[in-house]
């Protein structure tokens, strides 16, 4: 035992020296990694331990012990030290098999654990969805991944948001993570079984609470801070189940857990199409139509406030700005206002030839509708940006309105719920309502790159505007401004 002890005692202190080094590196000391450098494979990392010039003779019977013990000091004495240990997110699967996949296999997640951290980040993964038997069948033959759990990996790397490296996610780096796959198909809203009428089983929103429910058994009930994450679909999926979990949590005695959202590309509008089309798929529907046929046939379920204020036209709940102001728990809103997507289901078509005057003015309007139901949200961040998704990208530290970054933006938000709850004044020069006053595509300088379709080249500003159709002179005599003085501000970003 006293041989054990001793060598406890060298090892605890080559770790806290490794850990020192490790604590230079992330933030910021001498040799810095490059802020975008991939995660080392295990390949990269090696399969060998570290060696040390010591003598482990005497402690050879209890070798296995010591080891986990070491490892588990390891964890909980330097974060840097878990994710060397253990670095990706493992798969489970749900423990109540009832629940599940669209195909009937097993529901499940993955998971970090960051030992000694209460903060817990839970992603809700976003894929479109389908609505009737017949594009159901099309998805599951194209895209059987976002149905079925067969052919998941046994881990999975985060990034952005979910990324264990605190250079490209500063404040969250630390938090036990979660990633839920996106199998159900119903923007995470179903509560039905597998029927022979339907072929598939539309469990979203049971997912998330089977979820919360296995976690618990794994250090969740110890937390201080849940937030619930989504992109597109997921993000979506926030809005209609943030206040569900806070309330399954209280409903099992955890009134301690502060339960918080976090939307990234849901927030979705109800309008009028450009072009009306046949209604075939999720794409060439009107976003109201799709909703209204898959609310039905997903037995989806939404807020009860929402439901009690939209009853018998429950779709309403899936639009983020009528299903905001019913969301008891805080939310944070993070909403590109040209969304691909959005575009997409409203039939403007941004590839090929440069876009239509009548296009260009629709394309405009969608920002000034977009800022307009935004403007009473607290908490948001708007670039005016053409993109689709941000918050699992590994740009999206880049990415600013008014100076201030999206991951500074979330850390003043958090700042702000934690003084509310202590009845501090918020914090000073900590903006949490950000949004782009510029009126159209990319006039934002820090928007994500743009890239020809056809030729693979990088697009700056103008080039992109100017793709789209821009008329430069008919701008700037609308603006009553010289020509080369606008294309100066568009140069800038101003």
């Amino acid at each position: 035992m006293t041989a054990i002890r001793m060598v406890s005692s060298v090892l605890l202190l080559v770790l806290m020296q490794s850990g020192a080094l490790c604590a230079r590196r992330f933030r910021g000391g001498r040799n810095p990694q490059p802020r975008r450098s991939p995660p080392p494979t295990r390949a990269d990392r090696g399969d060998t331990t570290e060696s040390f010039p010591l003598d482990f003779t005497a402690v050879e019977e209890n070798m296995d012990n010591f080891m986990t013990q070491v490892k588990n000091l390891a964890q909980s004495l330097y974060p840097c030290s878990a994710q060397k240990l253990d670095y990706d997110m493992k798969l489970n699967f749900l423990e109540n098999t009832t629940v599940t996949c669209n195909d009937g296999s097993p529901a499940g997640y993955y998971l970090k654990e960051s030992r000694g951290s209460r903060r817990w980040l839970i992603f809700l993964e976003g894929g479109w969805y389908c609505f009737n038997k017949e594009n159901c069948d099309s998805r599951y033959e194209t895209m059987r991944r976002l149905m079925s759990s067969s052919k998941w990996p046994q881990t999975k790397t985060g990034t952005g948001i979910l990324s264990p490296l605190p250079e490209e996610n500063p404040h969250w780096w630390n938090a036990n993570m979660v990633f839920i796959p996106y199998c159900s198909s119903d923007v995470w809203s179903g509560a039905t079984a597998k029927t022979e009428q339907s072929g598939y089983a539309f469990m979203g929103s049971l997912i998330i609470q089977e979820v919360v429910k296995d976690l618990l058994t794994k250090g969740l009930d110890n937390a201080k801070v849940l937030l619930l994450a989504g992109s597109s679909a997921g993000g979506t999926g926030v809005l209609l189940n943030v206040d569900h979990v806070a309330e399954l949590l209280e409903g099992l005695g955890h009134t301690g857990i502060q339960v918080r959202g976090l939307s990234d590309s849901g927030w979705f509008l109800d309008n009028k199409q450009y072009q009306c089309t046949d209604c075939v798929d999720a794409v060439t529907c009107t976003p109201t139509e799709t909703i209204k046929r898959g609310i039905k046939y997903w037995g989806g379920v939404v807020p009860e406030s929402c439901r009690q204020t939209h009853e018998g036209e429950e779709w309403n709940c899936f639009f983020g700005y009528r299903v905001f102001p019913s969301i008891k728990s805080p939310v944070f809103v993070v909403q590109w206002l040209f969304d691909e997507a959005q575009l997409t289901v409203d039939n403007i078509q941004l590839t090929g030839q440069p876009v239509q005057e009548g296009q260009w003015r629709y394309i405009q309007n969608l920002g000034i509708e977009l800022r307009n139901t935004l403007k009473d949200v607290p908490a948001m961040f708007a670039p005016a940006c053409l993109s689709h998704e941000v918050i699992t990208r590994n740009y999206w530290i880049d990415i600013q309105v008014k100076g201030t970054s999206l991951p500074r933006a979330l850390h003043c938000w958090d700042r702000s719920l934690n003084d509310n709850r202590n009845n501090k004044a918020p914090p000073k020069g900590c903006p949490v309502h950000l949004i782009d006053s510029c009126p159209w595509p990319h006039c934002n300088p820090t928007c994500p790159t743009i890239r020809d379709q056809f030729t693979g080249q990088e697009m700056n500003v103008i080039q992109f505007l100017m793709h789209m159709g821009f008329d430069v002179q008919k701008m700037a005599q609308q603006q009553g401004m010289d020509p080369s003085k606008l294309l100066g501000m568009l140069s800038s970003g101003s």
